[in-house]
């Protein structure tokens, strides 16, 4: 696997990696993390083509679902502590 490009961004790390003729776009935020994995035959514009789909409104759903990820694991880890 290797690194294809990391996007700055204040809320999470973005980083897209290639391997096997897929692109995966990994989020980041503390010890949580989201990964979406597309196949490079889709993509006509390759890496291109993903950041395009890494627009504001995505991310901005990206940073919900984290604090949503946050939420859920505090309640099971609360329920154990």
């Amino acid at each position: 696997m290797r690194v294809v490009a990391e996007l700055p961004h204040p809320e999470c790390k973005i980083t897209i990696f290639s391997m096997n003729m897929k692109y995966i776009i990994k989020f980041e935020q503390g010890t949580l993390e989201q990964t979406y994995k597309l196949s490079e035959m889709d993509l006509i514009n390759g890496v291109d083509s993903v950041f395009e789909l890494l627009d504001e409104d995505f991310i901005k759903r990206v940073s919900a679902r984290f604090q949503d990820m946050r939420a859920d694991f505090m309640t099971t880890w609360k329920k154990y502590n």
